[in-house]
């Protein structure tokens, strides 16, 4: 089963000045974990919410294209990674690691 591990961070999330060398490290060992465990499938941090672009259905049927996240929100995902787990519980253990390596909270939701 694959499973989405996603990290949150607050709007105004700045790594230049939240993340360092300790928080790094940390990181890449988990990394590095998940890989000699084999189950990473992918991984991938985000740019600011604040640079997204949305696009939403009108009844009409046209695309509307706004600057800025979909949601209205505090906080959004800033990372994620796609896990390759036997259960939940074992994304969940996965899931807190990343708690801790990252320092934010986390989200974790199996694909269907």
């Amino acid at each position: 089963m694959r499973y989405l591990v996603a990290i949150h961070h607050p709007d105004d999330y700045d790594p230049a000045v939240a993340e360092d060398e300790a928080m790094a490290r940390d990181i890449d060992a988990l990394n590095d974990e998940m890989v000699a465990a084999g189950v990473r499938v992918f991984v991938g941090g985000l740019h600011p919410a604040r640079h997204a672009t949305s696009l939403t259905l009108q009844p009409d049927g046209e695309v509307l294209v706004s600057e800025g996240p979909y949601l209205r929100s505090t906080e959004h995902v800033g990372g994620f990674w796609v896990l390759e787990a036997a259960s939940l519980d074992d994304a969940q253990a996965w899931g807190r690691k990343a708690a801790i390596a990252c320092r934010a909270p986390v989200e974790v939701r199996a694909f269907h």
